[in-house]
């Protein structure tokens, strides 16, 4: 969760005051850090995943299950038997905005070798025993990207009642502060963003318009001192709190190149592949109700300019057009939070201001320079993807996304097209069904240099702006390839595999993991959020409202919960048991 500074924290007016000199130094902080390792090569190429956890609470009893609020007491457990004991302990973890949340990596990065792909999954288990082990009976650890009933009454475990009238952090009709994490970056961020709006973040998704849903659907709200009722719209689900999109869970990916060209080349590249891994990983259909969504990006993006003297300062300074304008599209917002200890810095040894900013900007991709006097070298982050109920299945989704790396930077391939058209097809991926529905931009020619860049924040030439270089693919034929249109990205991939030397075991894990993609691709395999839909639709509780009961979320993450611990089978999500391929001693095993 970005930087987590330690200090005294200020209000939304004093920090807006500093908020050009927050601007102006990290600037001048990212110039030092440029100008001293713009030429650094041959870095070694590292990466490691971020899983987010809710903690959840069920009573089994009254058929109901809860969101835990000890989040930080876990978190202090965890890193006390690891990391604060053995800076080589495997696991690293990590606070989230939830209390009810923590985020876990591996300790040290993975490194260039196949072989790693093989410790990927084990690791993440581990993570989850970790956490386990340190909860009450009939409480578990849960990897959901969108807990169903987040801001209906009684959500939480100890129950806390928002304060929508009184002062807070939010004044949420739905999200009490305390489910907050009790850090004070996160509260003040939570306070800071609602007193620079002037107003409560205002959130609205479609609902899922089912054979008794309300029509119109429009939401009543007791003690509306805040004119909800006008912030909030038609047919659609109302949030009035960054808990419910900061509140959600994802799987992240960093990488760290061999020096900036590089990271730059994977940037622009895998900027094109997010909207498509985002489809895929589709796993976040409720908000309080049934949404007519299935991913959580659109609850937490926000739309950007460019800020033309920062433009300027950055060309003067030697940076070219294209990281100069990526840079600018950052620093075109205010500081969100500011500790009093952290405003005057040493520039050319130290980074807050620039992080300040850059963590507050929520994009599919980050683009990461190193910290100040670190070994640590140029890296990029994917963030798009929604997290998943198992180990397996995230582990397949991070191995699938790895992969991908190396095979751009291995054939030099070209994913580049219009970042308009990105953008759409960002759109696109959010629907529901999307996987199975919708129709995105694609290159049909990945093996072709681009041209010019057009129509965006690129960080490096060879956008092509030529419509004949692009057409509407679905995600089954960008996967799984179609004869005459496009070769398919698990074809490329297993094609790279056969001329790598993999250990045998090596080899079967990751077909294992590129056959959930293959086969999710193709529909097959239902995505997460579909198969939450059918579960909640088929449930005997389910009125055909868009309404989800206390009972049906229960059954629901029963079921998640078993799913995860592999207590139960899901062949709808992952196959029948069994299905795994063997070691057979071929090097050629195909999909």
């Amino acid at each position: 969760m970005g930087l987590l500074s330690q200090g005294s924290p200020l209000s939304w007016v004093e920090t807006k005051k500093y908020g050009d000199h927050v601007r102006q130094h990290g600037i001048i902080q990212f110039l030092h850090i440029y100008h001293k390792v713009k030429e650094r090569q041959k870095d070694v190429l590292k990466w490691g995943d971020e899983v987010e956890y809710m903690l959840v609470s069920f009573d089994h009893i009254n058929k109901k299950v809860r969101l835990l609020l000890k989040g930080g007491e876990i978190l202090d457990m965890l890193q006390g038997s690891g990391e604060k004991v053995n800076p080589n302990h495997p696991t690293l973890w990590r606070p989230e905005y939830g209390s009810y949340m923590i985020e876990g990596t591996p300790g040290q990065p993975y490194g260039g070798t196949m072989s790693e792909f093989n410790t990927v999954e084990d690791n993440m288990r581990k993570r989850r025993q970790e956490a386990s082990s340190l909860l009450s009976e009939n409480e578990s650890v849960c990897t959901v990207t969108s807990f169903p009933r987040l801001g209906c009454p009684g959500f939480t475990f100890p129950e806390f009642l928002p304060t929508p009238v009184e002062e807070g952090a939010s004044r949420s009709l739905f999200f009490p502060d305390q489910a907050i994490n009790k850090h004070p970056r996160f509260s003040t961020l939570t306070r800071n963003i609602r007193h620079r709006r002037g107003e409560k973040v205002a959130i609205n998704v479609p609902i899922f318009r089912d054979q008794n849903t309300p029509s119109p659907f429009i939401e009543q709200f007791t003690n509306d001192k805040a004119n909800e009722a006008v912030a909030s719209k038609p047919d659609h689900i109302y949030m009035d709190a960054m808990g419910f999109g900061m509140g959600n869970c994802c799987l992240q990916v960093t990488f760290q190149a061999c020096s900036i060209s590089e990271a730059r080349y994977l940037y622009d590249q895998l900027a094109t592949i997010c909207p498509i891994v985002m489809a895929l990983s589709a796993a976040a259909p409720f908000y309080r109700d049934t949404s007519d969504i299935d991913c959580r990006w659109g609850v937490i993006s926000a739309s950007l300019t460019i800020d033309k003297e920062i433009y300027s300062q950055l060309t003067k300074e030697g940076i070219d057009h294209l990281l100069a304008q990526h840079i600018a599209h950052l620093f075109i917002r205010d500081p969100l939070t500011l500790f009093e200890e952290k405003i005057n810095l040493d520039d050319a040894n130290e980074s807050d201001h620039f992080e300040n900013i850059q963590s507050t900007n929520w994009q599919t991709m980050r683009f990461k320079p190193p910290p100040p006097n670190s070994d640590i070298g140029w890296r990029v982050e994917f963030r798009p993807m929604e997290v998943q109920l198992t180990d397996f299945e995230n582990s397949a989704y991070v191995v699938f996304v790895v992969l991908l790396t190396r095979v751009i930077l291995s054939y030099k391939l070209n994913f580049l097209i219009p970042l308009s058209k990105v953008d759409e097809n960002m759109k696109v991926a959010q629907k529901r069904d999307a996987v199975r529905q919708g129709m995105f931009y694609f290159r049909k020619d990945i093996s072709k240099a681009g041209i010019a860049a057009v129509d965006g924040c690129s960080t490096q030439n060879g956008m092509d702006s030529d419509p004949e270089e692009y057409i509407l693919m679905s995600i089954n034929t960008i996967i799984n390839g179609k004869e005459g249109v496009f070769p398919g990205l698990i074809p490329i991939l297993n094609s790279y595999l056969e001329n790598m030397e993999v250990d045998v075991d090596t080899r079967c894990s990751i077909l294992n993991y590129l056959k959930l993609i293959k086969k999710r691709a193709s529909g097959e395999y239902m995505t997460a959020a579909r198969w939450m839909r059918e579960f909640v639709f088929s449930h005997p509780d389910y009125k055909r409202d868009s309404v989800i009961t206390d009972r049906i979320n229960y059954d629901l993450m029963v079921k998640c919960n078993q799913i995860a611990n592999d207590l139960t089978t899901c062949p709808e999500l992952l196959g029948v048991t069994g299905s795994k391929l063997k070691p057979s001693g071929s090097k050629t095993i195909s999909l």
